[in-house]
């Protein structure tokens, strides 16, 4: 149980990365607000790496394990504060709950993290075989595990404990994520003279009607690859009296474990083939789209928006000791898996890293109008995160 005194200590560090405001590629004030608290906490090491993600370590009087805690401290935006009920970035406590832009996801699980780490080391003094890290990793919420690939270079861990939202739940599972765009070439012609030029409009249409019969992948755990049609752009815009000579639409495409970036594309460049075959005029690609955006540091952060699923088995001794523990201490967590994607598609999907999720929560409440974290849940999560460290050291 903790004392009073770390309950007010994991709230106030929850409140205070709250107030930073730290959409993706602004997050230099709440990575100086997590570096603070480590460093004052006596953390052997604490340092930033060029993408700005905030990397503490304290190390064990013996040698031993690594175990990661990942939490991302970007957010999404607020579009309207006028719909909040209060400040979005005022952490307003209320109803045993703080309120505030990235409470649940995740500056709640980061503070809890953060606390977490510090207690256990002080608690024994440094007497344990190992070494815990926490990182407080930027620009999650635009490329699930590219930043994240730099932290795992730096520490090569044993173990990651990702901490987003699961109700305290374990987590051993997730669905991977691309992003993927179709493209259509035309010709340009007048409108009053359609025939003209290639409608790449046109084009395109005939050819969403056809991937919409593609049946998807499916897998037992992590369920069905779907692929959804979420944009879709013509060239010129606004086209007033222009035949379209581009057209592209993008795809969500939910990722199952093993799916590769080639096997992903294959049906769809078949589709293609076959229908530029039936249709001379008919020029069309599929690719993944490819992201690019600036750092707090300055620094470049840029990938192919595919971030891999990854589940791991049930039985896994890594897993069953962290829920043996936690179950030891009086929680009673499920053992299931993310519905959406987090960074463990580096660590586990990429790295191959054995990684779990527990974090306090729910997943529904994230990028939500009021979103918030119940206290009590905060502090819970510091428990079962040091109960996480006892049981991934012996394991």
């Amino acid at each position: 149980m903790l004392t009073q005194e770390q309950k007010q200590e994991v709230t106030a560090l929850c409140q205070s990365l709250i107030r930073e405001k730290s959409y993706s590629g602004e997050e230099a004030s709440a990575a100086q607000v997590l570096k603070a608290f480590l460093k004052a906490k006596g953390f052997d090491s604490v340092q930033t790496d060029s993408y700005g993600n905030v990397i503490g370590c304290i190390k064990g009087n013996r040698p031993g394990r690594k175990i990661l805690f990942d939490g991302h401290i970007d957010t999404v935006a607020v579009t309207d504060p006028s719909a909040w009920d209060s400040d979005p970035f005022g952490a307003e406590i209320r109803d045993g709950k703080i309120y505030g832009r990235g409470a649940s996801d995740m500056k709640g699980a980061v503070a809890a993290m953060a606390c977490a780490v510090s207690n256990f080391a002080r608690s024994g003094r440094r007497d344990f075989a190992g070494e815990l890290y926490v990182a407080g990793v930027v620009h999650e919420e635009c490329f699930e595990g590219v930043a994240a690939r730099s932290v795992s270079s730096l520490v090569r861990p044993d173990y990651v404990v990702i901490g987003e939202a699961s109700d305290l739940n374990v987590k051993i599972g997730q669905r991977g994520r691309a992003e993927i765009r179709l493209e259509t070439f035309g010709v340009p012609a007048h409108s009053a003279n359609p025939e003209k030029g290639v409608n790449a409009v046109y084009r395109i249409c005939g050819l969403i009607d056809r991937i919409r019969n593609l049946p998807p992948p499916e897998q037992e755990v992590l369920g069905k690859g779907i692929l959804e049609l979420t944009d879709i752009k013509s060239t010129p815009y606004p086209g007033a009296s222009v035949v379209p000579e581009y057209c592209c639409a993008t795809y969500d495409r939910r990722l199952l474990v093993g799916e590769t970036r080639e096997s992903v594309l294959a049906p769809l460049q078949a589709l293609l083939e076959k229908e530029m075959g039936r249709d001379p005029a008919l020029r069309a690609r599929v690719s993944y789209a490819q992201g690019q955006e600036e750092c707090y540091t300055g620094a470049e952060i840029s990938g192919e928006r595919f971030f891999p699923g990854w589940l791991f088995a049930r039985e896994e001794p890594f897993v069953q000791n962290v829920v043996a523990e936690l179950r030891r201490m009086g929680f009673q967590p499920e053992i299931t898996q993310y519905q959406f994607c987090t960074n463990g598609s580096h660590y586990a999907g990429e790295g191959g890293i054995k990684t779990i999720g527990l974090g306090p929560s729910l997943e529904s409440l994230a990028h939500t109008i009021n979103e918030s974290i119940e206290i009590d849940q905060l502090h819970k999560a510091v428990e079962c995160y040091t109960g996480a460290i006892n049981a991934l050291l012996s394991t």
